[in-house]
C-alpha cells in the first residue's frame, strides 16, 4: 500500500519559521510587520503588547509560512519572557537610526537571548529602521555594519514609511536560519554516538 501523501507533495509542504521583532519602544517593529504582511504604513504609535502575524513567504523556490511576533519594546530593566527564547527560529533586532540608545539596547537584548538559550550565537538581522529621517540621524550605517561583522549575522537598513528593505529584512531572515538548520547532504542520515 502506497503512501496517500506522495514524496513531491510533501517536499513542497510550506515550513514554518518563527521570528520575533524585538527592540525598544517605538523604533517602528509593529509600522515594519504591518507593512511587511498588509503592506501599510501605519503612522501612529500605540504600545504594542504583544501581537502575532503570519504571511506566507517564497525564498530560493521553497515555500515559508512565517509567523512574525511583535513584541512589546524592550529596555535594560524589562523582564525577557522566555517564550521569545525557547520558541523562535530567529530574531530580528530593530533599532532607529535616530536613536543611539535603541541602538545600544539591541545589545542588551542580543546578551539576554543568548543567556536565556545557553548558546553563543542564534540567527538574527540588525536592522536600523526609520532610515527615511536621514537629518536626525544618530546610528550611520557602518556602526550597523560593525555590529553585525562582530555578531557574525546579517544587517540591514530599512524604512517602514517608505517600504525600504522591508520584504529583505524577512529574506535576510529566512536566509540566517536556514544557514542554521542546514545539514549537508553527506551527513544526512549519519548518527554519532558520544
Amino acid at each position: 500500500m502506497s503512501n496517500p501523501i506522495s514524496s513531491t507533495t510533501a517536499a513542497k509542504a510550506p515550513k514554518l519559521r518563527r521570528i520575533a521583532l524585538m527592540g525598544s519602544r517605538a523604533v517602528g517593529k509593529s509600522s515594519m510587520v504591518i507593512q511587511f504582511v498588509e503592506n501599510v504604513f501605519v503612522d501612529s504609535y500605540f504600545p504594542t503588547i504583544e501581537r502575532a502575524f503570519t504571511k506566507p513567504l517564497t525564498f530560493h523556490g521553497q515555500e515559508y509560512e512565517v509567523e512574525i511576533i511583535d513584541t512589546a519594546g524592550q529596555d535594560e530593566f524589562s523582564i525577557f519572557n522566555g517564550k521569545h527564547a525557547l520558541d523562535m527560529h530567529g530574531y530580528v533586532l530593530v533599532y532607529s537610526v535616530t536613536s543611539k540608545l535603541s541602538f545600544d539596547m539591541i545589545s542588551v537584548i542580543r546578551d539576554k537571548i543568548l543567556n536565556f538559550t545557553g548558546t553563543d550565537w542564534v540567527p538574527i538581522v540588525i536592522v536600523g529602521n526609520k532610515a527615511d529621517l536621514q537629518n536626525q540621524r544618530q546610528v550611520t550605517k557602518e556602526e550597523g555594519e560593525e555590529l553585525a561583522a562582530r555578531w557574525k549575522c546579517l544587517a540591514c537598513e530599512t524604512s517602514a514609511k517608505t517600504n525600504h528593505n522591508i520584504g529583505r529584512t524577512f529574506e535576510m531572515m529566512i536566509a540566517e536560519i536556514e544557514k542554521s538548520t542546514d545539514i549537508p547532504e553527506d551527513k544526512k542520515g549519519e548518527c554519532t554516538i558520544l
